[in-house]
């Protein structure tokens, strides 16, 4: 937001430097840029006037001009701008002047650019005539009068005065950037209104009481407004203006718009500029004899409909876009850019002033579809209050009257279904001051919040306050607390340290996942991680089933390409993707872990979430490496992370896994019957691994999931004693069946073995000669001991007895001599 001081003094007294009102604007919260001071660099630029013209004896370009600065010679330069004309007065840059530039076709220069006497094909020139940019305005707000050729001066000044003491040129513009949520600071009252907070100096508002409504008839006579969809078009204020003359702008009116960073067009145009900037509510100026049927409709656009707007682009239409109407046809794009089918021309006599509240929200779709974005779609994007339509209605036809550029009708057509009314709530005196880290007493917060035009009522700890609508984003007590801080001043806040005694920790899942990290690390495993986003086709390389959960997809709207179109389900695809890429570089080994989110799609319905959850991928190959390899990493993994009675049971129809070499791992948890699943592990299938070209390659993977892991997990340590008392052992050797898993074996007698049974350890499998063909032999340690007593050998018998003879009954095994 462009702020000149200048048009800022109309509404209040800036009596400080421009340095110190940038400062202490910037200690009560308006963010500032920059500020820049115009035509600082300029020196002897006097006004001048073309007394003679003659064309230059050796270039068709060129003419030569006899200038009077106000001295009794004139002055020769050499042009060859095509607007000159005799009697134009001009701005002339004198010999050894400086003008702020740049040159044409030159970059700008600090310090600006120094003009000597020179000759242009032979013909002296003291000095040149300066155009806009020469003088260091940027083409884009160069009046549409001006901006060909030399700046052509409408009103008379003394001849030979400084050029920028006679247009007011030198002054200071002060760049603020408007966060989002203060919209209303989009405006030269809203800058006004914070000015008058920091400076603690009363401002005025713009002059609005129209004097002379001496057109004929009123508003409602020529136009009436509809609005089919208030949900979208809040209000509308139709004014109308007839014996309009359209012509330029005065200097007064020029100026300001080219300081804020528009460019002047004609008086009309240049007024509804003016008053959008003053109040920040866009405003429109139609033709009404291209207003058919003397009707304001304001609908949704037809699905398809073409329209051309000013800019003369033909622009199509989706139904969801807001227009404005008449009774045939379309006029404007709401809350964007008027139509080339009303526009003001040379010969326009009447005009409807349009002065309308757009949702912000359809006015951004509308803007981001057409990739049109305009002043006036900025600010009605982040939200402006209606209840400044008729104000800003009513001065643009003040300022009319004012310069005398058309009569204004008696009168308005204001169609405003629902009111804005302000939020008022309760806010505490003690609270703020808790807040802050103040002590202030009520009367001054009262006077720092009336200063921003908030009301203020109640009486003690307790303040009841209204806010001004247009400050919309007053909602909550801590939005107050943040004004009454802001005006107070950052400055003054004491400096203290936070106060509590908080203390830092992490959520149990995340600490388990950091301890598997550390675990992992610490065996020799690399951590590695890929990208969530995968292609589909992952599953079917590692050869999953037909409509198994694996294949649930949350696919991708917008995807970067097939191979990103859908988020995992599971980590091994990333993972042989991985070891494949090692493998064909020539990495003879490769122990590697991942951990990171999968999704899984549970419902077709669009509005749940899917599911998703952390899992854990281990993948190896090696010369050494193998299952058991695979499953002593899985094994002490699981041991540090507090999970006992883990069992492996074995796995033949898992399509990703050498249907010998696999497991499922689980775990009984508090005595339950139902194992917990934990995940899978086992060796990748060698189709797997073809696809992978690792053809021939022995590829180990494991993926466990985390909530399982979670919910298992018992990290908890508990002292215990040195034993007093000694154990004692048996090794027993049982004959089973081929199949027979050794984790149930070892589940049966860890339940049967009770409160004595302090160990039990596999230390053989035998299959041969003396063992019979579907059947092995497993050999385990069983240590016993009781922490009160000296076990004897009847205790000893009595336990283990029980053990053989559940193992006998429940698992037909068959006891062996040692």
């Amino acid at each position: 937001m462009l702020v000149p001081i200048e048009w800022l003094n109309d509404y209040i007294d800036i009596d400080v430097s421009d340095e110190e009102f940038c400062d202490r604007m910037i200690m009560s919260g308006s963010n500032l840029e920059t500020c820049e001071h115009f035509c600082e660099e300029m020196d002897r630029v006097v006004v001048g006037k073309i007394e003679k013209i003659e064309k230059h004896p050796d270039a068709d370009k060129l003419v030569v001009c006899q200038i009077n600065v106000g001295e009794e010679e004139l002055i020769q330069i050499v042009t060859g701008a095509p607007n000159v004309f005799e009697g134009a007065l001009v701005p002339v840059a004198l010999h050894k002047s400086r003008i702020p530039g740049p040159l044409h076709g030159q970059p700008k220069q600090e310090g600006g650019v120094k003009i000597t006497k020179g000759k242009l094909r032979g013909v002296e020139s003291f000095g040149m005539l300066c155009s806009a940019g020469e003088l260091g305005f940027e083409d884009k707000v160069v009046p549409v009068a001006h901006k060909d050729g030399i700046w052509i001066l409408e009103e008379d000044y003394p001849l030979g005065q400084d050029f920028a003491e006679a247009l007011q040129l030198k002054q200071a513009v002060v760049d603020f950037e408007i966060t989002p949520n203060r919209p209303d600071c989009l405006a030269m009252v809203g800058m006004a209104r914070e000015a008058s907070a920091t400076f603690k100096k009363p401002f005025s508002y713009p002059d609005t009481a129209i004097q002379n409504e001496d057109g004929e008839g009123e508003s409602k006579d020529y136009v009436s407004v509809e609005i089919k969809n208030p949900e979208s078009c809040k209000r509308y204020v139709a004014r109308i203006v007839t014996d309009v003359k359209v012509e330029q702008s005065p200097w007064w009116l020029q100026k300001r718009l080219m300081y804020a960073g528009m460019r002047p067009i004609n008086n009309i145009v240049d007024i509804t500029n003016f008053v959008m900037l003053e109040y920040g509510q866009p405003l429109h100026a139609f033709d009404i004899n291209q207003v058919k049927g003397g009707k304001i409709v304001v609908e949704n656009a037809k699905d398809g409909e073409v329209f051309t707007t000013l800019d003369g682009t033909e622009r199509t239409l989706t139904d969801d876009m807001l227009l404005i109407k008449d009774a045939e046809r379309g006029i404007a794009i709401a809350g964007v850019m008027g139509g080339l089918n009303s526009e003001i021309e040379e010969d326009t006599k009447t005009i409807i002033v349009e002065s309308a509240n757009f949702a912000g929200n359809s006015v951004r779709t509308t803007s981001k579809k057409l990739g049109l974005r305009t002043e006036a779609s900025a600010r009605f994007e982040k939200g402006i209050d209606p209840n400044l339509c008729e104000a800003a209605a009513d001065r643009v036809c003040r300022l009319i009257e004012l310069i005398g550029a058309g009569k204004v009708c008696k009168g308005s057509v204001d169609n405003y279904p629902v009111p804005e009314e302000a939020k008022t709530i309760d806010i505490r005196v003690d609270r703020i001051n808790h807040v802050l880290g103040i002590e202030l007493e009520r009367q001054e917060m009262v006077d720092i919040l009336e200063s921003l035009e908030i009301k203020v009522t109640g009486s003690g700890n307790i303040m009841t306050v209204t806010p001004p609508t247009i400050r919309q984003d007053l909602l909550e007590e801590e939005d107050y607390i943040e004004e009454v801080a802001r005006i107070y001043g950052y400055d003054k806040m004491p400096v203290t340290l936070p106060k509590g005694n908080t203390e830092a920790g992490i959520p149990e899942e995340r600490a388990l996942r950091d301890l598997t990290r550390d675990s992992l690390c610490g065996m020799g495993l690399n951590e590695i991680q890929t990208y969530s986003f995968v292609s589909p086709k992952g599953v079917d390389y590692i050869r999953t089933a037909e409509g198994s959960w694996e294949r649930n997809f949350v696919k991708l709207i917008n995807p970067l390409g097939e191979e990103n179109s859908v988020m995992r389900t599971v980590l091994m695809p990333n993972m042989m993707e991985v070891l494949a890429r090692n493998y064909t570089r020539n990495i003879d080994k490769v122990n590697a872990f991942e951990i990171g989110n999968t999704f899984v799609n549970n419902t077709t319905e669009d509005d749940v979430l899917p599911y998703e959850q952390y899992a854990l991928c281990i993948g190896m190959y090696g010369k050494d490496e193998d299952f058991f390899s695979l499953k002593g990493v899985v094994e002490e993994l699981l041991r540090v992370l507090g999970i006992k009675s883990v069992m492996f049971t074995g796995e033949s129809d898992l399509g990703s896994f050498h249907p010998g070499r696999c497991a499922r791992i689980s775990v009984l948890k508090d005595g339950g019957e139902e194992p917990v699943q934990l995940g899978v592990m086992g060796e990748v299938h060698p189709d797997v691994a073809e696809q992978y070209g690792m053809d021939g390659v022995r590829v180990y993977c494991c993926e466990l999931m985390f909530d399982a892991i979670k919910a298992c997990s018992d990290r908890t340590i508990l002292y215990t004693p040195l034993p007093k008392y000694p154990s004692t052992s048996r090794d027993i050797a049982l004959l089973v069946e081929e199949n027979l898993e050794v984790g149930r074996i070892e589940a049966l007698i860890r339940k049967e073995g009770g409160k004595i049974l302090e160990n039990v350890k596999l230390f053989d499998v035998y299959r041969g000669k003396q063992v019979d063909e579907g059947k092995k032999s497993v050999a385990f340690n069983l240590t016993y001991r009781d922490k009160d007593k000296t076990l004897t050998d009847e205790d000893v018998a009595k336990v283990h007895n029980k053990v053989l003879e559940a193992l006998e009954h429940k698992l037909n095994a068959v006891l062996r001599e040692m």
